[in-house]
């Protein structure tokens, strides 16, 4: 169990460690696991990458991670190969011996398991180059496909509660509000009210205590995203609901 993080140079230290104790060149399985892929069946796929890995003896050698969604559904199940990311869909129980095999214990890319660009016919090896991935750039979930969600290491290895560190050691509540609403921070909702603006009101509300609450509405198309988040990166749903407590008087 982790020691608490008394300051926010001790959370520097704890994350510069982290991050160095990982290395960026060992062979890595990224299995999607959000809710879109694990109606294809995802979690059998999971437990037989893990035989299989057992089975060769390869547990320790190559890293197997489960993350949230990565946004491609209509594709799953979908694995990413590192550090090449060597992208496969449409991926099957059967596939995960071969994957092993072919691509990462040899470096051959496995053809079938490609995706093809039905604009050009042509098939896509990495995941960077697939236009649905290369034609947007993802802000909220674009930490889903990096990070294990269960895992408190993975998200401060790539610096999660930084933003939490400044915000209690530099900034006073006032000026976090200000900054919110400088950056025109709106609701997810269908209304997109301005975040700042109800961080600043609650802060001004008479009455205590004062609380935070996530609203993880599924109820309507515009916010039928909610647990993709949730399930995804939580660390980053917590982190923004500290500061907002902090900010707010909570």
């Amino acid at each position: 169990m982790m020691s608490k993080i008394k300051s926010f140079d001790e959370l520097k230290r704890v994350q510069e460690r982290l991050k160095t104790g990982r290395d960026p060149k060992k062979p890595c399985i990224t299995i999607c696991v959000g809710t879109g892929c694990l109606a294809y069946g995802t979690q059998k796929l999971v437990d037989s990458f893990r035989e299989e890995l057992a089975k060769r003896g390869l547990a320790d050698t190559i890293e197997f991670r489960t993350t949230g969604c990565h946004g491609f559904c209509e594709r799953g199940p979908m694995i990413v190969i590192s550090p090449e990311k060597i992208f496969y869909q449409r991926v099957g129980l059967a596939d995960a011996g071969e994957i092993i095999d072919k691509t990462l214990l040899k470096g051959e890319v496995i053809d079938r398991l490609l995706y093809v660009d039905p604009a050009t016919g042509e098939k896509v090896v990495h995941e960077d180059d697939v236009p649905f991935y290369k034609k947007q750039t993802r802000l909220v979930f674009g930490l889903n496909s990096k990070v294990d969600p269960e895992s408190m290491d993975d998200y401060l290895a790539i610096g999660g509660y930084s933003a939490l560190g400044k915000a209690l050691t530099g900034m006073k509540p006032e000026a976090i509000i200000q900054e919110v609403i400088k950056a025109n921070l709106r609701g997810r909702g269908g209304g997109g009210f301005p975040a700042g603006w109800k961080w600043d009101s609650t802060r001004k509300a008479k009455g205590e205590p004062k609380y935070i609450v996530c609203n993880a509405d599924e109820g309507d198309p515009g916010a039928y995203m909610d647990r993709s988040l949730l399930e995804g990166n939580p660390h980053l749903v917590l982190e923004g609901m500290i500061i907002g407590a902090y900010a707010i008087g909570s």
